[in-house]
């Protein structure tokens, strides 16, 4: 191999040396001054440079016009490969995201169950929904997921409160329902309600609920309604327990199994509500997601009351203009407080 030989690959090492070194300045730029992980949108240019310098590259190799064509072929068909065995998960879960964003059956700030998942929206992603569980921690689960599964969304007016106990046939169910309303009552439920649920061999099971419209404390609610349930009947002298625990162990016939301190003073009230620390991200997304809503209402009255006064005389414009100053400034906060959120999540 001569030189002149080699000399017709120096374009394509030149090509390679450019390449590589206009690689390594624009990572080095898409690092600088980011937190952790590389946003998706930078990741999307440093690909599509690559690519670019890749046909670069193929360009300045000496080929003739038919090799150059089957060279790009091959690297076309290898890419379409890739993508079509690798995009069907992919494309199913944007095809999803769009589904659920057209029937739009939930928002960030919901509760919503999908078979065993629980908890609050934090974000709806192209891809993913996040959601905010009871232990605090966010669970990502795919678009495509949510989609193929029933999903349980809780009502923005309200949502029915309930639980389910079993007591002995030998206690009225009439004065069982009393009992049960007042501490569905008790526990602030409205419309309280007590079900009979089911006839068992030593026991009749009962469920009690209302009506509660405080949504974002729903784990507070339903704790307070158990506990209240257990105040009311050990107080009336009711035990919770089944007929078969008198086989388990001796009791004499008049010694009740309830809690010694019920018999005495009443149990102070734990006005704790745990939801603010539990849903934290999910009540910022509920925040940002009102302001976003106000934002629009805003933007929309501001944009008649433009058309409005251009079509008024100069003598009745003065109550408009001051309406519309004062909504430009109000839509200029909100701009400021929906951007200060995302902006720190995106750092």
């Amino acid at each position: 191999m001569n030189i002149a030989h080699l000399a017709n690959f120096l374009p394509g090492v030149v090509s390679l040396v450019s390449v590589l070194a206009v690689l390594l300045i624009a990572n080095y730029f898409v690092r600088r001054g980011q937190v952790g992980e590389i946003s998706v949108s930078r990741q999307v240019f440093m690909l599509c440079l690559t690519a670019a310098g890749v046909l670069v590259i193929i360009f300045s190799l000496p080929l003739s016009e038919t090799s150059r064509g089957q060279v790009l072929s091959l690297l076309g068909i290898v890419i379409t490969a890739v993508i079509a065995l690798s995009s069907t998960t992919f494309v199913a879960n944007i095809m999803a995201g769009m589904m659920l964003r057209a029937v739009n059956s939930f928002r960030p700030g919901d509760f919503i169950r999908s078979d065993t998942f629980f908890g609050r929206v934090t974000e709806r992603g192209i891809f993913h929904t996040e959601i905010q569980t009871e232990d605090r921690d966010l669970m990502t689960l795919p678009n495509m997921y949510l989609v193929n599964n029933p999903v349980t969304v809780v009502h923005h007016s309200g949502t029915i409160i309930s639980a389910t106990l079993s007591l002995g046939y030998d206690i009225p169910h009439a004065r069982v329902e009393e009992l049960l309303k007042k501490a569905a009552e008790k526990s602030g439920l409205e419309d309280a309600f007590v079900l009979v649920g089911e006839l068992n061999d030593f026991s009749v099971s009962y469920r009690v609920g209302g009506f509660s419209s405080e949504i974002n404390h729903l784990l507070t609610t339903k704790s307070g309604l158990r506990k209240n349930v257990l105040s009311m009947l050990h107080e009336n002298g009711i035990e919770i327990v089944s007929p078969n625990f008198m086989n388990q162990r001796v009791l004499s016939a008049d010694e009740k199994v309830i809690p010694v301190r019920y018999l005495g003073s009443p149990v102070a009230a734990d006005e704790s509500k745990p939801e603010d620390m539990i849903f934290d991200k999910a009540d910022s997304a509920a925040e940002r997601e009102e302001l976003k809503r106000e934002l629009a209402a805003a933007s929309e009255r501001l944009k008649s009351l433009t058309d409005e006064i251009k079509s008024l005389k100069d003598a009745d414009k003065s109550a408009l203009k001051q309406e519309r100053d004062q909504l430009s400034a109000r839509i200029d906060e909100l701009t400021a407080l929906i951007a200060e959120p995302e902006a720190r999540e995106s750092d």
